[in-house]
């Protein structure tokens, strides 16, 4: 006889979780999955969920096999002085994107996004809801509009995925070839514009 129930921890359970997001994620977009559908799909206590992954950013990282934690790069970003939050959001994410797994994780992704529809709309609402949201978010003036915020999330989120697609997947090669500082001295700017004027 099979024992009924939820399934215990462990490398299994961890992997029934990644598959059950991934499913989730695919099938409804980032906002409308729940960790408790996840939880359920993949047969687990929700706990098991928090326990392994910590919330839906980081699960959705781990599924998407982004080589970092969404967010411990938000918390050092937001960190930092406020006018100096455009030119830091640069450098952590070239940071994570040149790292040794980063550039071709982040290739994959980015072609995977421009080639299927459940993978743009998937990013699309991570980027604005959990990097971009998030930052604007600890950054808001009081009473600032929430469409107003989302437009300025997507429109810091369109420079970024804007520069990352070309310096990984056109290689422009004035863009592969800059360093990391002068890009953030470029770019930040108009980061900042969006997310910290």
């Amino acid at each position: 006889m099979t024992p009924r129930g939820r399934r215990p921890g462990g490398v299994d359970t961890k992997k029934a979780i990644i598959e059950a997001a991934r499913a989730d994620f695919a099938g409804q977009g980032y906002d409308a999955t729940s960790l408790r559908g996840i939880a359920r799909r993949a047969e687990v206590d929700p706990a098991l969920v928090h326990h392994y992954f910590g919330g839906k950013a980081e699960l959705f990282a781990a599924v998407m096999d982004i080589p970092a934690n969404p967010a411990e790069l938000i918390a050092a970003v937001v960190a930092a002085p406020r006018d100096q939050v455009g030119e830091n959001l640069v450098l952590a994410f070239l940071a994570v994107w040149d790292s040794a797994d980063g550039k071709q994780r982040f290739q994959a992704l980015i072609r995977s996004a421009v080639t299927h529809e459940e993978a743009t709309r998937m990013l699309r609402e991570f980027l604005t809801r959990e990097i971009f949201g998030r930052v604007l978010r600890a950054l808001a003036e009081p009473g600032e509009r929430p469409a107003h915020l989302e437009l300025r999330a997507g429109l810091a989120a369109s420079q970024m995925v804007g520069l990352a697609v070309m310096r990984y997947i056109v290689e422009f090669p004035a863009v592969v070839d800059a360093s990391h500082e002068d890009l953030a001295t470029l770019v930040g700017p108009t980061i900042q514009r969006y997310l910290a004027p």
